[in-house]
Parts: C-alpha cells; structure tokens; sequence
C-alpha cells in the first residue's frame, strides 16, 4: 500500500489565516442618551461634571465605541471631551457603531504584521472563517502583502484563487 503524500504541506505555501491571529477584543459601547438632559440635549455644565466625576477605570483595558441610541444633536467638543478621559484607559476609542470600532481593531492589526515574515514567499490568505472579517481588510491586507510576497492567493490550499505573482527578473 502506498503512502499518502500531502502535497500542500510540502509546497512552501505560507497559509495567512486572520481570524487565528485576531485577539480576543474587550469591546464596549457608551450611549450618550445616558447623559443628555431629558434624553433630548447637552447641558455643558451637566456633561462637564458627569465627565470629571465619572470613574472611567470601568473601561481599563477594553476598546469603546461612542454612540447614541436616540435623536440628538451632539456637538463635536462633547466627543473630545469624553475621549480626552477615556484615551487614559481605553486601548481604543471610536465614536460611531460596533462595526466602526472593529475596522478600527482589525487596520491596527494588519498594520502591526510583520512584513517581513512573508518576504519572497508564496501567500495564501485563508478565505473561510466562522469570524466575519470586513471586506476592506482583506483589500487592505493584500495591498501590503503585494509589496513583498512573491505570490498572494486567496482561499484554501486545495483551491485559491491566484491574486497576485511577482514578475520574474529578464
């Protein structure tokens, strides 16, 4: 009986998955109804004092999301003023929806990849995950990976579908 090769294993493919090196983020959201005068307006001095006597130690190490549930008119200074106390905390701070937060998370860890780690070789970015990864990441990613690798794909070792290959010196 002959022995089962496996081709991929030997192929010198360099399988990229993204949700393997997805940490597991601490994410929060801060509703800003909470804190509108008859859930409608901003009262300055109110907000002020919420924001100076609020123990924000309650979101140490998390990564927030500032939104509002309800209708309201939220000047800009008001978001300054809430992240100017939670950047001493939070390991990120966004003001907009979950999502918005997660982009934010997912650009940071593309930025920290070490490039270098996939100089000259033949990458496949694994393309099915249980993790929902937003489309623009995977462009995001493959724009920095073509500036090294000599080969991008995307899918499974079994099947890819080819992105990229380095031209060949003359």
């Amino acid at each position: 009986m002959e022995e089962i090769e496996n081709k991929v294993a030997k192929s010198g493919l360099v399988t990229l998955e993204l949700e393997e090196l997805k940490p597991n983020w601490n994410i929060v959201g801060f509703d800003m109804k909470d804190v509108l005068w008859q859930g409608l307006a901003l009262k300055e001095k109110d907000f002020r004092e919420f924001v100076k006597t609020n123990n924000w130690s309650a979101f140490e190490s998390k990564s927030v999301f500032i939104f509002s549930s309800v209708d309201a008119i939220i000047p800009t200074w008001a978001f300054m003023l809430l992240s100017a106390s939670l950047t001493e905390y939070c390991e990120t701070v966004v003001v907009g929806k979950k999502e918005d937060l997660e982009l934010v998370l997912w650009r940071k860890l593309i930025d920290a990849l070490d490039l270098n780690d996939f100089k000259d070789q033949r990458v496949i970015v694994k393309g099915c995950s249980d993790e929902t990864i937003p489309e623009t990441i995977y462009f995001e990613l493959s724009s920095k990976l073509v500036t090294v690798v000599k080969s991008l794909m995307f899918g499974e070792p079994c099947s890819t579908v080819p992105i990229y290959k380095k031209n060949s010196p003359k």
